[in-house]
């Protein structure tokens, strides 16, 4: 299936992106890059091995690391995933909370 980042996903992960280079390194990022890939290409062949969401209906939750999780929504008819939005923890200056998560969600 063919994986799509929202408008807003794209945004948060230049974000986090950004953070990860300035807090910490280039190896820290391209290690986060890696397992970001992999979780994506794991959805792409595997569209429901990721847990869904007791929040939000018909919504699946992939856990990247354990301070980055998405969020994402199958379209069956379209043969499309797309990504809705990235949590990040780690964002001091951010810091994410859920009713934040559910304000992006909606």
């Amino acid at each position: 299936m063919n994986v799509f980042l929202s408008e807003l996903a794209e945004n948060k992960l230049l974000k986090l992106n950004d953070f990860l280079l300035e807090n910490w390194n280039l190896k820290v990022r391209n290690d986060f890059i890696k397992k970001l890939t992999s979780k994506i290409d794991q959805i792409s062949e595997q569209p429901e091995s990721c847990q869904q969401s007791s929040e939000f209906k018909g919504l699946f939750k992939c856990v990247v690391t354990k301070q980055t999780t998405f969020y994402y929504r199958i379209n069956l008819d379209r043969k499309e995933i797309e990504i809705i939005t990235v949590f990040d923890t780690r964002q001091i200056d951010t810091r994410q909370n859920p009713n934040k998560l559910e304000k992006d969600i909606k």
